[in-house]
């Protein structure tokens, strides 16, 4: 019997995204569904009955739910390239992102409220920064896990910038995940599982506003 690899997801989702890039660096073949979530499918509903959120990872009919814990279901059943650290204690054990609340106030018209936003997105920046040292990947010399669940911080953050005017990442303050950020994108297989900047600009723009910037 043919293994079954699904996944569920949406295109400009980073969660599902980071899948995607899991599945790929294995060399797992999969096949993706793409989800509306304004109006989820019934696979989804059954995948993921609790939360009704994508991704949601589905292996010879066991599903699994919550990025991270995909990413360790992959880098546990297939052989091959490693995801997780040989070494628990090597680098950051997770990556704290900016969340939707703190994304959405860099759009808000009061100007306190936007400098507390970008003010919270800094502290957790600056952490990753001193954790990188001269890395060229938090996982070393190749992707890994960290890199993987970083990925909206990588490449998500910039359109948020884009989109908003409203800059949370400046190169002169942040010179290794600026670099970070270029090379994790460069990679082959990064660039392929991206969706289309200007299209997720696009989406940011009309969900959000257009900027507060001029």
């Amino acid at each position: 019997m043919a293994e079954e690899v699904l996944l569920f997801g949406t295109w400009g989702s980073a969660f599902s995204r980071r899948i995607e890039v899991a599945l790929k660096l294995k060399g797992v073949q999969y096949k993706y569904v793409e989800e509306d979530l304004a109006n989820k499918s019934p696979y989804l509903l059954q995948y993921n009955p609790v939360h009704k959120k994508i991704p949601v990872l589905v292996h010879n009919g066991k599903s699994i739910a919550e990025s991270q814990v995909i990413l360790e279901y992959i880098d546990e059943t297939w052989q091959g390239y490693s995801i997780l650290p040989k070494d628990p204690h090597e680098g950051p054990s997770h990556v704290s992102g900016p969340s939707s609340l703190t994304i959405r106030a860099c759009w808000n018209t009061d100007q306190k409220e936007r400098e507390k936003a970008v003010e919270e997105i800094n502290e957790q920046l600056q952490f990753l920064e001193a954790e990188l040292n001269e890395k060229r990947f938090f996982g070393g010399k190749e992707i890994g896990f960290v890199d993987i669940v970083g990925n909206i911080i990588a490449f998500w953050l910039g359109i948020f910038e884009e989109a908003s005017g409203v800059e949370v990442m400046p190169r002169e303050k942040f010179p290794k995940l600026c670099k970070w950020a270029n090379e994790f994108v460069s990679h082959s297989v990064i660039k392929e599982s991206l969706p289309p900047r200007d299209k997720l600009i696009a989406f940011f723009r009309n969900r959000f506003g257009a900027g507060t910037s001029k």
